[in-house]
């Protein structure tokens, strides 16, 4: 359960619940009232809608009846087909949905009881960060004495109506609901990190190695507690909602409720002749309108199936809008997938576990481009750098990353027009080991990733980067754009995820007697070659140490090489101008590290930015003897503390 709970609108349900038992009335809610404004801010209802309580609707109404699960649901009139499938897939994981119906026992009807129920029920949904808990009162829209939205295929069922509504209060209406992602709300329901795929554009349709790699990815998801939904998209030649001939619905979301791979055949004692076939189950959130192809219901190929194996898939032969298909099929007729990865961040898991940070962000506008945080992507050179930087460091060798960006939810501003997501993304850099103020220029820097952008919620990318410090920039893809979001950071170790605020260092009272820095430098020290064999088998193990001043900074150890290719990059604010900079390549060694050369630099301002080679000598100064081996840098000073 999450540790900290914030309120929505402050509404503290057990204190509501008290006074409407001890005034013997039930609760009615003043922040989502049974109106029009609830249901619609444009589009009103074909007909008048009647607010209805459960014990209007039926004699007995529950909470659930046998359970919950993933048939529970119905879509009702309303465009919110990502929702139902959705909370279809939340059905499917008892310790997700608890997060989402705290105390379900609690707020069950308790026919024993009556005078203990007060007509009020909360829920909680993972709002930009933060848990959040919604209070409503159970007055439900119905027409002719019928849900007309999300219901269950129990007339006594109202979980997922009261759910519907919550999340309708929280987005401001019903009619805010029109159109969505999946994604979002299972995110919403479980702070997952989201990924969408495109099946077309990745040819998974066509590449069997891709399908297969996708297959056994989407299978490890599901096991590990992930929640999985697909669609077709529409296109000019493809209406929205129009039945395909295979039984598809076109622009409608489905959720992914198993996925195995199939026995054919028999196992035999000594031998194994079974053909294995790659399977995926999906759930229509109508209840009904199925594919019809191969593995649909009543499809011959089910007679190759032994009954023990049809029982352990739950193979039902219902028109109940769930059925079988092959990943092959799958591939080939659906265009986008949704992956809700639940990321394991438990130390006490047999699975991996990850370490998690997260920030919480916002593209600000300022006419003053040194505090302007909204300067769009790459594209806009003048200003992509106006955009908040990030940085984090990669402590292994090399560690895959999982980043997630995601903007504030957009639905609540849909009755002003501006409901739409905001086309955001990412670029990722592999700057100095030893930076610790903001990017001004690009010039050392090597670009490493660039996320997708687009106009969805939330941007995923997944990187394997090697060890060093990186430079993350979320941006939205014009600049001028202003709004909140939030960035999560994945690794295998503690990466130090943090905000670069300051342009250079800051002048302080130690200033006056300690000095401040005139000059900045940066420095990329690319490679070495020719060092000098320091083993029987004609290698060395060399690293790189930069020094200036009190500081210094040295780069990994490259193994059993003399041509070591180091891409290191240092960045030094000095507080002389005259103090040089000495770039020295060491052999590592168990006992005592070795010097193999060095190289020393002036870094004036006005010294070449281009990239040069120079010859390595001994200890002392510029005239020092020279020594077998050359290094390969990139040097750029100035007297501009704030232009590097």
């Amino acid at each position: 359960m999450p540790s900290s709970v914030q309120l929505f609108r402050d509404q503290k349900y057990h204190e509501l619940k008290g006074q409407c038992i001890q005034q013997r009335r039930l609760f009615e809610d003043p922040e989502f009232p049974a109106s029009d404004g609830s249901l619609f801010y444009q589009s009103a209802p074909p007909r008048k809608v009647e607010w209805k309580r459960p014990k209007d609707l039926c004699e007995d109404p529950h909470l659930f009846v046998n359970g919950i699960s993933s048939h529970d649901l119905h879509q009702g009139i309303l465009g919110n087909c990502w929702f139902v499938a959705a909370c279809s897939c939340l059905a499917l994981r008892k310790r997700l949905w608890q997060q989402v119906i705290p105390d379900f026992n609690e707020q069950e009807w308790d026919p024993k009881s009556p005078e203990k129920y007060a007509g009020i029920f909360r829920f909680r949904f993972w709002c930009f960060g933060e848990w959040t808990e919604v209070v409503v009162d159970d007055l439900l829209p119905t027409m002719d004495g019928k849900l007309i939205y999300c219901h269950s295929n129990v007339k006594n069922e109202f979980w997922s109506a009261l759910l519907e509504k919550a999340y309708a209060k929280l987005a401001g209406s019903y009619e805010a609901l029109d159109g969505g992602s999946a994604a979002d709300a299972i995110v919403d329901f479980t702070g997952a990190v989201a990924e969408s795929l495109d099946l077309v554009q990745g040819k998974y349709g066509e590449v069997i190695s891709a399908q297969m790699k996708l297959f056994e990815d989407l299978m490890k998801v599901h096991r590990r507690g992930g929640l999985i939904s697909c669609s077709i998209a529409a296109s000019s030649g493809r209406a929205s909602e129009v039945e395909t001939e295979m039984g598809l619905i076109i622009g409608h979301a489905y959720s992914v409720t198993a996925i195995r791979k199939l026995r054919l055949g028999e196992r035999l004692v000594f031998s194994f002749k079974a053909e294995k076939l790659f399977m995926i189950r999906l759930r229509n959130p109508w209840g009904k309108k199925e594919w019809n192809g191969a593995w649909s219901d009543n499809s011959e190929e089910w007679k190759k199936v032994s009954d023990s194996e049809r029982k352990s898939l739950g193979l039902t032969l219902e028109n109940d809008g769930e059925f079988w298909m092959t990943f092959e099929d799958w591939c080939k007729n659906f265009t986008d997938v949704d992956i809700c990865r639940i990321v394991n961040t438990s130390y006490f898991s047999i699975h991996k576990t990850w370490e998690k940070k997260m920030m919480h962000g916002a593209w600000t506008e300022n006419s003053e481009p040194l505090l302007n945080r909204c300067g769009g992507c790459f594209d806009n050179r003048e200003t992509f750098l106006q955009n908040p930087q990030y940085i984090f460091d990669v402590k292994k060798t090399e560690d895959k990353v999982l980043v997630s960006l995601q903007q504030e939810d957009r639905r609540k501003y849909k009755k002003e027009g501006r409901g739409d997501s905001i086309p955001i993304g990412f670029e990722i850099f592999k700057v100095e080991d030893n930076r610790s103020y903001r990017l001004h220029k690009l010039t050392v820097q090597e670009r490493v990733a660039t996320s997708p952008y687009i106009n969805t919620r939330t941007v995923f990318l997944r990187r394997i980067l090697q060890q060093g410090r990186y430079a993350l920039i979320p941006t939205t893809y014009h600049p001028g754009i202003t709004t909140k979001f939030i960035l999560r950071l994945f690794t295998d170790v503690p990466s130090k995820l943090r905000e670069l605020k300051a342009d250079k260092p800051r002048m302080t009272c130690w200033s006056l007697l300690c000095g401040y820095p005139c000059r900045v430098t940066q420095i990329k020290v690319h490679s070495a070659e020719g060092l000098q064999k320091q083993d029987r088998s004609g290698g060395a193990d060399p690293y790189v140490l930069v020094k200036c001043e009190n500081q210094n900074v040295r780069s990994p150890v490259q193994h059993d090489t003399t041509s070591p290719v180091f891409n290191t990059q240092v960045i030094f604010y000095k507080k002389k101008m005259d103090s040089p900079i000495t770039i020295q390549v060491w052999n590592s060694n168990i006992l005592c590290d070795q010097l193999l050369g060095q190289a020393v630099l002036a870094a004036s301002p006005s010294d070449s930015r281009e990239q040069q080679t120079l010859q390595l000598r001994g200890r002392g100064g510029q005239e020092a003897a020279e020594v077998p081996g050359h290094i390969t840098i990139k040097v750029f000073s100035s007297d501009d503390l704030a232009e590097l």
